[in-house]
């Protein structure tokens, strides 16, 4: 099993997991993948409202979490920033980075503002969620056929999700 998360803390209590993997797509098409709310709905998330700079949009995840984002930067396609639960005690950030290397594309999640206790639980599950983002590309379609709610995960990321966090339990220190 590969670990291409890393996780740091922030302060006393708060931490960020960082992921990245390198697709077989040019950067458009994973910008795509990344922001349009048609290709989201196939690996990571269902999106209402209108996602543009500034605006607040609600999301469910394949993961349950469900709630707001607001999209604080859209700069295509190289960097995405979003606050989720924005004004709340929750708030944190989620940052994506997108970098052509040839005909790949090197995307790159950060989520900061994390309760140090949670950091492998969300490194777990960034790293199935880029793991089904590949899954999608492969069969240019939905990563998860039977759907997600926000009571019930998504079957494949939970599977991957509960094989993964063990492993980020046991990094013992973070940078």
């Amino acid at each position: 099993m590969n670990i291409i998360g890393t996780m740091r803390t922030l302060d006393e209590t708060r931490g960020a997991i960082r992921v990245e993997d390198l697709y077989d797509t040019d950067v458009d098409d994973l910008w795509d993948a990344c922001t349009a709310p048609d290709r989201l709905a196939r690996w990571i998330a269902q999106v209402s409202g209108d996602p543009q700079p500034g605006a607040t949009v609600q999301a469910t995840f394949t993961s349950t979490w469900a709630g707001a984002l607001r999209i604080d930067a859209c700069e295509k396609p190289h960097h995405l920033l979003l606050t989720a639960q924005p004004g709340t005690d929750e708030e944190g950030q989620i940052e994506v980075w997108l970098t052509a290397e040839g005909a790949r594309t090197r995307l790159i999640v950060e989520e900061r503002g994390l309760p140090i206790g949670e950091l492998p639980f969300h490194g777990g599950g960034w790293q199935a969620h880029l793991e089904d983002l590949k899954r999608s590309l492969e069969l240019d379609g939905p990563a998860h056929e039977d759907g997600w709610s926000e009571r019930e995960p998504a079957a494949i990321w939970h599977s991957r999700w509960t094989e993964l966090t063990p492993a980020y339990r046991n990094i013992s220190t973070f940078p």
